[in-house]
Parts: C-alpha cells; structure tokens; sequence
C-alpha cells in the first residue's frame, strides 16, 4: 500500500518561504511522477506543480513559476516543493500525489494520480 506523508507546512508572513516535503513508501518510488496539489477554503483543488520520474522535466501552474520549485530524490524517496516569495493567496491545503501509472509523463489533472497524502497546512499573513 502506497503511503504519501506530507510536512513543513505552517505559518509565514509574506514574502516568506517554506519548503514542504513528501516521504513515500510502498512501492518502488523513482518510476512515478509526483504532482503538489492545494486547496483554499471554499475553492477546488488545484494543480500547482509536478515532476518527471527522473525529476529532469518540471511543471507549474502559472501563478507560481518563479517562485516555487518541485524537485525530487529518489534516493530518499522523497519529493519537494520549495515556496518562495510567498503571497497570502497561497494559503491552502497543500497535498502530495502519485501517478497511478509508472513511467507515465507529469499530469495536471487529478484524475492521473492515484496517491494521495493526508495535506499539510500553508498560511500566510499579509
């Protein structure tokens, strides 16, 4: 059974950053891609970033290019997602996903992912 587990969430002013990171366990990890979900309250969840198996080819939602950045150590089985520049709408749930199918390129959409972690929370005071 896939396990995704999220962490470094929390509280920060604007312009902040934080870096939340992603443990997965359960199957082998290097050959999925893994995308970074978030949602606000009251909004749907949105795509924000994802990253090849390999972790070359990268993928941002447009409001976040150049501020935050998804990489990936497959030798931790580990992804991440460094935040930069944070703005208070950024304030989400902000969730971990898995490609339901190996060797499969990023998606947007979360009907490609098959894993999920349980989120962890991004606030951010103007």
């Amino acid at each position: 059974q896939v396990q995704l587990v999220e962490s470094g969430g929390g509280l920060v002013q604007a312009g902040g950053s934080l870096r939340l990171s992603c443990a997965a366990s359960g199957r082998t990890f290097s050959g999925y891609a893994m995308g970074w979900f978030r949602q606000a309250p009251g909004k749907e969840r949105e795509f924000v970033a994802a990253v090849s198996s390999g972790g070359s080819s990268t993928y941002y939602t447009n409001s976040v290019k150049g501020r935050f950045t998804i990489s990936r150590d497959n030798a931790k089985n580990t992804v991440y997602l460094q935040m930069n520049s944070l703005k208070p709408e950024d304030t989400a749930v902000y969730y971990c996903a898995q490609m339901r199918s190996r060797w499969s390129p990023p998606s947007t959409g979360e009907a490609s992912y098959g894993y999920w972690g349980q989120g962890t929370q991004v606030t951010v005071s103007s």
